[in-house]
């Protein structure tokens, strides 16, 4: 399938092309000023402005069987308005001209509506900050959005547990949190496109990467205690953190006591523990020793044959015997990740998961939608009988049972975020018992205050504290990259926050 846009706003392409892909899984999106007449469908967009608006027109041509449809949108424009609102109310006029007649065509309504970003609650988030009523908050994510209601109550109901579990949410970019990426796992799985490199016959690079996160959280943590700014939260990501032996975990939280300003203070602090077979009880005991009870363990799958395709090389089993070892360790706030629509899997099999799920409750479920990310081995052999995932249909089935088994079992849905080629246009949901939410979640997807990310390809983002201006710093993802350019990282990370929190 291909798809040609024809349209003259050309500095709108990338948004207008990414509606089109969420009805097309697999179809080739061309944009220019003129026509293609290779196309297989063709979608001319006009736009216009006026005095007192925005105007566009969509006509879809399908050049297989000649059949046509046409769309208008206006959208108004106050007098005085500033260029820029001008422009956003022209590229939504177009978006909802070339929304209609995609789903007109296709018979696919879009309940994200011409949605295709990460964070679709930050929008509902900057509406509550101005003190908009919800009432008129609602009304206008539909308008201006084409937001379904049933979307709408969702993004609601996150918000406010977000502001249960956060109440200063809006009064935190004064401090930061802290991301530390450690980029090893026992194997890649084929999904996965985040640094993270097999551990095995790698210990060279292990001791030098574990000497430049030191070295970083030893520089970071003195700037942040000189200038008196506190952390909120730290997270151990990666990769699988619990990968290193139990000494080095050790080490690594010994430093974070040593370095980092007001542990006292911090609210949080998570380690990723994803992967079963790197858990032992060496390691939950050093987690104990540092007063860490946030783990997450991910089985993503309860069928032992998806296990086996995607590269996760644990037992369902062992994903069972580990966690019941956390909890006799003491851990009493574990998160796991399941994920809708993995290959082979259907609508019985995530029935079996949830099932199994049932006689652990964790105090967070993170339900994941399969997303084919451009860099990942599933993604590299899509449509291949091997990595044969579910349809549309299903994987909407999926959900609705995910939604459903959470509401049976008292969690609540408290940060949600998207990702592009997510099956079925769907989105990512955390749910936790009240009182059990991520905090670092919260503040990553929403956005709130600075992340300092540390380690492995981390990126740092750094929130202006008054205008919420958004900037970011990568750390190299290879190890030995990092190895070589950690001091360099570490002065830019230094430079970014001086600029930030000068007056501190």
């Amino acid at each position: 399938m291909q798809v040609h846009i024809q349209a003259s706003e050309t500095s709108f392409e990338r948004s207008l092309s990414h509606i089109v892909a969420l009805f097309f899984e697999d179809a080739k999106t061309t944009f220019s000023a003129g026509p293609d007449d290779g196309a297989d469908l063709l979608v001319l967009l006009s736009a216009e402005e006026r005095e007192s608006g925005a105007a566009a027109a969509a006509e879809l041509t399908d050049r297989r069987d000649g059949s046509r449809l046409s769309s208008r949108n206006e959208r108004p424009v106050p007098a005085g308005a500033s260029e820029e609102f001008r422009r956003r109310q022209l590229k939504q006029a177009m978006s909802h001209a070339l929304l209609d007649v995609l789903q007109r065509h296709t018979g696919i309504i879009q309940p994200w509506g011409i949605l295709t970003g990460v964070r679709p609650t930050k929008l509902l988030h900057e509406r509550v900050r101005r003190g908009v009523p919800m009432e008129q908050a609602r009304r206008e994510l539909a308008e201006d959005y084409l937001i379904s209601e049933r979307k709408i109550g969702l993004m609601e109901q996150i918000v406010e547990r977000q502001l249960t579990a956060l109440p200063d949410l809006y009064n935190l970019r004064r401090e930061v949190s802290i991301y530390i990426g450690v980029p090893f796992c026992p194997t890649k799985c084929a999904y996965c496109t985040f640094p993270a490199y097999d551990i095995n016959g790698r210990q060279g690079s292990v001791n030098g990467f574990l000497d430049g996160l030191h070295y970083e959280m030893r520089e970071i943590g003195q700037w942040l205690r000189r200038h008196n700014v506190g952390i909120t939260t730290v997270y151990y990501g990666g990769g699988t953190p619990t990968s290193i032996t139990a000494e080095e975990m050790d080490a690594m939280y010994a430093a974070m006591y040593e370095y980092f300003p007001g542990m006292d203070r911090v609210r949080e602090v998570t380690v990723e523990a994803g992967r079963p077979d790197t858990i032992t009880p060496e390691k939950l005991a050093v987690l104990q020793k540092w007063g860490i009870d946030r783990i997450s363990i991910n089985p993503q799958s309860y069928i032992q044959e998806t296990l086996d395709l995607i590269g996760r090389h644990h037992t369902v089993r062992e994903t069972i015997d580990k966690f019941e070892m956390a909890r006799h360790a003491g851990m009493d706030n574990i998160n796991m990740d399941l994920i809708i629509g993995l290959p082979g899997e259907g609508l019985p099999e995530f029935e079996h998961t949830l099932a199994e799920t049932a006689k652990l409750l964790p105090e967070s479920l993170t339900v994941h939608t399969l997303s084919f990310k451009r860099a990942s081995e599933m993604t590299r052999h899509r449509g291949e009988a091997k990595y044969k995932v579910a349809d549309r249909e299903e994987i909407n089935r999926m959900m609705e049972r995910a939604v459903e088994w959470t509401n049976e079992f008292g969690y609540l849905p408290y940060y949600l975020y998207r990702q592009k080629n997510i099956l079925g246009n769907l989105e990512n949901v955390g749910y936790a018992k009240p009182g059990a939410e991520s905090l670092y979640n919260i503040l990553i997807i929403e956005e709130m205050q600075t992340i300092v990310g540390l380690g492995c390809g981390a990126t740092s983002k750094f929130v202006h504290p008054e205008t919420g201006d958004i900037t970011r710093l990568a750390n190299p993802k290879e190890p030995k990259a990092y190895i070589d350019a950690y001091q360099t990282s570490t002065e830019a990370k230094i430079k970014a926050l001086e600029t930030l929190f000068a007056g501190n």
